[in-house]
């Protein structure tokens, strides 16, 4: 199960006051199917996942015995994450 905490959910709101709109289903698409994964934050992982061209989203979440806990999310240059 893969559950959003409140944070997470008005970071939709707030990206798309700044003209970036990211949907409920790139999030978990990203969790569930990452291009990359940083573990460089354990407890906390990164998952990483291309939007465009330019940008990635970047998913930080935790494991809670069988649930995944979305903590944020945000999007990312590419020339800053793909190296």
């Amino acid at each position: 199960m893969i559950i959003l905490t409140k944070h997470a959910q008005e970071k939709f709101k707030i990206l798309a006051k700044h003209k970036f709109i990211i949907e409920k289903k790139q999030v978990i698409l990203t969790v569930e199917n990452p291009e990359k994964i940083d573990y460089s934050r354990l407890p906390l992982l990164i998952a990483q996942r291309r939007i465009d061209d330019n940008h990635v989203l970047r998913v930080v979440y935790k494991q809670e015995e069988s649930n995944l806990k979305i903590i944020t999310f945000y999007p990312g240059r590419t020339n800053q994450y793909e190296k």
